[in-house]
């Protein structure tokens, strides 16, 4: 199941609403208590906020590195591009560049950790 179409059911329910038919639910219904309104409700945010994440990844989040792309990320290195930009180009997050280039030995772990001091165990 997709994730729009899951945010358009559990919207329905929490709205007292079936999601099949467009009926009303009866009052009596388990969806139209108020606890569970609530976790409806919380649940929604839930899957809302999970969708917007998804939506506003790269493009390139999860996709496999090619060896192309890997020399092409380490050549942006040795021209002196920041982290940011070569992830721009690459449609990747700053955090799957500096791992990558980690993984190829072109920078130290430390160096990112200098980076992203708030990740650092």
């Amino acid at each position: 199941m997709e994730l729009e179409e899951a945010v358009k059911i559990i919207r329905a329910l929490a709205d007292g609403v079936n999601p099949e038919t467009g009926e009303v639910l009866q009052e009596n219904s388990v969806c139209r208590a108020p606890q569970s309104v609530k976790a409806l409700n919380r649940a929604l945010g839930a899957l809302t906020g999970q969708l917007e994440r998804e939506k506003n990844r790269p493009q390139n989040a999860g996709k496999s590195w090619t060896r192309a792309e890997d020399e092409q990320v380490c050549e942006e290195l040795k021209q002196g591009n920041d982290f940011a930009q070569i992830a721009k180009t690459h449609n990747r997050s700053v955090a799957a560049i500096v791992a990558r280039l980690i993984k190829l030995g072109k920078i130290a772990p430390s160096k990112s950790s200098r980076m992203f001091p708030s990740q650092v165990a």
